[in-house]
C-alpha cells in the first residue's frame, strides 16, 4: 500500500525520498512511520499524526492467537493515541510515540 501510494503522490515528493523508502526494510518502515508520528505531534498536525497511527494499525496482524493479544494492546494504544490528539494531549502522544520508537529500536539492534 505504502509503494502505491508513493507511485501516486512521487511528483510531490523527493525522489531520494521515495528510493530510501522503497529500499527500506520492514523494520526500517516502522521507524520511519514513528518518526512522520512524532515529528507531526510535535507540529500538532492532528491530520497527519493520526494518518501514521492509522498506518500502523493498518500493520498489525490479528491472524494467529500468537500474535492476536500483542496487535490488540498496540491497536487499543494507537487508538488511545487518536483519540489524545484530538484532545490536544499532544505531549502524552509524543511521550508515548517516542517510547513505542525506542523500545522497536532496541529490539530491531538499530
Amino acid at each position: 500500500m505504502l509503494n502505491r501510494n508513493l507511485s501516486q503522490n512521487k511528483n510531490k515528493l523527493n525522489p531520494y525520498l521515495i528510493k530510501e523508502i522503497i529500499e527500506a526494510t520492514p523494520q526500517q518502515l516502522l521507524i520511519k512511520i514513528y518518526d512522520f508520528a512524532i515529528i507531526n505531534c510535535r507540529r500538532n498536525n492532528l491530520e497527519k499524526t493520526n494518518a501514521a497511527l492509522q498506518q500502523l494499525i493498518n500493520a498489525l496482524s490479528f491472524e494467529t492467537e500468537e500474535v492476536k493479544e500483542i496487535s490488540t494492546g498496540f491497536l487499543k494504544l494507537y487508538l488511545y493515541c487518536q483519540n489524545q490528539m484530538r484532545k490536544k494531549n499532544h505531549n502524552e502522544v509524543i511521550k508515548i510515540l517516542t517510547e513505542l520508537r525506542y523500545e522497536w529500536m532496541k529490539a530491531f539492534n538499530m
